[in-house]
């Protein structure tokens, strides 16, 4: 097993863990969570050798092998394929053995027979599945490993890593390079890994799927909880619900999301979408409550009133060098709406975000925006486009030259840069650092139409909570393009799907696209205008629609009845919590009270639960009868 005995460990003059004894059990996979600069990658570090404890110490099996993504890639001539086999270093040293032509026959048949022991004729075919399953195309797996760009660098190591017949795997944010095809292959493929799992992620919804246990670090120790990630949540929940002060601050970001899940539910207009969006703004209730003591606390603030439309595009193509990658794009893009993009890899997601930001000038068509538009977009390439010599402050002042210190530093607070990070150069920021500060510049300008395209790379659970909270009262247009499934299930009410040239509705829900992409794909998946009725004359097409709205009639007055049911519901749940969380309430004299308000609280949620599952089972059925 993988123990750590006492062990601190410090980086310069930061204590990151004080006196931590932990067990890992052979084949157990765990999630290593904390914030940023609590020593999630400096304990790999240290597994690996290249740190040593300060005090105790960390023990391994001997012979284990361990596996670990390189963080490096040089720009070698190596055809990509041959890069990933490099990753198993016995096949590696057997295959360069077997070339040896002045091997005598007793030797020769110990290295062959080893060379099957370890499968070794199957091994460029293992490379090339993993090389497929992370996005790579065929043609592209002799190409040289220095024709790759960074991020595609990355992925390579990723295969070689996998590629280790390894006993212990390190992965530290495995997913940061990755698009949601290649995150969902990833996650099949390492639950079906035999050996021990150590995995950094701020990826809630990998972690569930993945882990089986949770080490969490804080206050320089680490606890092992068991189970996936929302297990983790619930008992720390739990444990911080405990304490009366946080219990407050609580239930101001319970009331904040129920407030929207009420607005949802209002708009909601198609039954599937609506019932995976509502299970999921109901589990983030509960996962406000484990990340009370967060640091980060921003909102978008209104820029007047937004126009509507705030951008369309009609019959517009979009791509690069006269050479289009999208065709007959229609989209209108108004307050409110809520988009989600999904498709493969090199589908043209980023080409749309980047014609709606502006950046691409359309090909064909028409790209039309209200003069009010005011556009905050997201994008990786943005964060090389700080300026490394100033400091958080001083970019914000570039912006706004007329604002005040104070009011700035109280601004970059909710970002998380306090104290004198807020004043000191962003060169020697982390990713999430810098990731967190472009966000900042970008809520400062008060856009309508927010684009963001992998908005969560290197930023932690703890930020994602933050922007998931501040994106559910943005009042504008939202376009996301992102691998973090948690994210879109939680603010786009609508999915696009980016495919063959084409941006067509998508009315199924994540689980869909998981089918659609794995070649079993619903007929109901992807929107389609119905055909017109061959034949048949107006009157009896009116004839047919009256028929129709008979028949539904009664389902949509239980809908409406329903409504209101949940309307008053929710006014009496706003009241029994309002008055749970009164201090005086739980002094020994108010005990009967405080007893006959939890019996109303439990009456309360029952009720209204029951009615949101009435609700959506009449949803589905009114849409699948439209």
């Amino acid at each position: 097993m993988l123990e750590l005995h006492h062990l601190s460990l410090r980086r310069g003059p930061r204590l990151l863990l004080s006196d931590v004894s932990l067990r890992i059990h052979p084949g157990q996979r765990v999630g290593l969570t904390g914030r940023n600069g609590t020593g999630k990658s400096s304990l790999f570090a240290l597994i690996r050798g290249e740190l040593q404890p300060d005090a105790g110490d960390c023990r391994l099996p001997a012979g284990w092998v361990i596996a670990s993504v390189r963080q490096e890639t040089p720009a070698v001539d190596t055809p990509a394929i041959d890069y990933v086999l490099e990753g198993d270093t016995e096949w590696t040293h057997l295959s360069h053995a077997l070339e040896d032509t002045s091997l005598e026959g007793g030797r020769l048949a110990e290295l062959h027979a080893r060379y099957e022991a370890i499968d070794g004729y199957s091994a460029r075919s293992r490379a090339a599945q993993l090389l497929a399953g992370l996005g790579f195309a065929e043609t592209q797996h002799g190409q040289p490993v220095g024709s790759f760009s960074g991020g595609w660098r990355m992925r390579l190591n990723l295969a070689q890593a996998l590629m280790c017949r390894s006993d212990l795997l390190l992965l530290d944010e495995p997913t940061n390079h990755l698009d949601l095809d290649a995150v969902l292959w990833l996650e099949d493929w390492l639950r079906r890994y035999s050996g021990t799992l150590l995995l950094i992620s701020h990826d809630r919804d990998v972690l569930d799927r993945v882990v089986n246990a949770i080490a969490h670090i804080e206050h320089q120790g680490i606890e092992l909880y068991r189970g996936g990630y929302s297990d983790f949540e619930a008992a720390r929940a739990e444990r911080l619900a405990q304490q009366q002060a946080a219990f407050e601050r609580q239930q101001r970001e319970v009331a904040q999301v129920q407030q929207f899940i009420a607005r949802f539910r209002a708009k909601a207009s198609k039954a599937r979408q609506a019932q995976s969006r509502l299970k999921a703004l109901a589990r983030l209730e509960k996962i406000s409550a484990a990340h009370i003591d967060s640091p980060f606390r921003f909102r978008f603030q209104g820029a007047g009133r937004p126009p509507n439309p705030l951008l369309r595009l009609e019959d517009a193509a979009a791509g690069y060098a006269d050479q289009p990658v999208l065709e007959g794009l229609n989209l209108s893009l108004g307050p409110g709406n809520r988009l989600g993009l999904l498709g493969r890899n090199g589908a043209g997601k980023s080409t749309l975000t980047r014609l709606l930001a502006g950046e691409l000038v359309p090909l064909a068509g028409q790209r039309i925006a209200a003069p009010e538009l005011r556009v905050g977009y997201f994008a990786q390439h943005q964060l090389e486009q700080l300026r490394p010599e100033l400091s958080p402050v001083e970019h914000l002042q570039r912006l706004d030259p007329a604002a005040g210190e104070q009011a700035l530093r109280d601004f970059l607070g909710g970002f998380g840069f306090s104290g004198e990070q807020a004043l000191a150069p962003v060169a020697p920021f982390s990713g999430g650092e810098k990731a967190r500060l472009v966000l900042a510049l970008l809520v400062y300008q008060r856009p309508n139409l927010l684009l963001l395209d992998e908005p969560t790379n290197h930023l932690d659970l703890e930020m994602r909570l933050a922007l998931e909270l501040a994106l559910q009262d943005f009042e504008g247009a939202l376009v996301v393009v992102s691998h973090d499934r948690h994210l879109l299930r939680t603010v786009c009410d609508q999915l696009l799907l980016v495919d063959d040239g084409h941006a067509t509705p998508f009315d199924g829900d994540l689980d869909d696209y998981r089918d659609w992409l794995a070649g079993s794909r619903p007929a109901s998946a992807v929107s389609r205008t119905p055909a017109s009725s061959p034949g048949g004359s107006r009157r009896e097409q009116r004839r047919a629609e009256a028929e129709r709205r008979q028949r539904l009639a009664p389902l949509n007055r239980e809908l409406k009845q329903l409504e209101a049911e949940m309307e008053a519901l929710g006014r009496q749940r706003e009241t029994l919590e309002a008055r749970l969380a009164d201090p005086e309430l739980y002094a020994e004299a108010a005990k009967a009270e405080l007893q006959q308000l939890l019996l109303d609280k439990a009456d309360n949620d029952r009720r209204l639960a029951a009615a949101e599952a009435r609700w959506l089972e009449l949803s589905e059925m009114l849409e699948t009868a439209e």
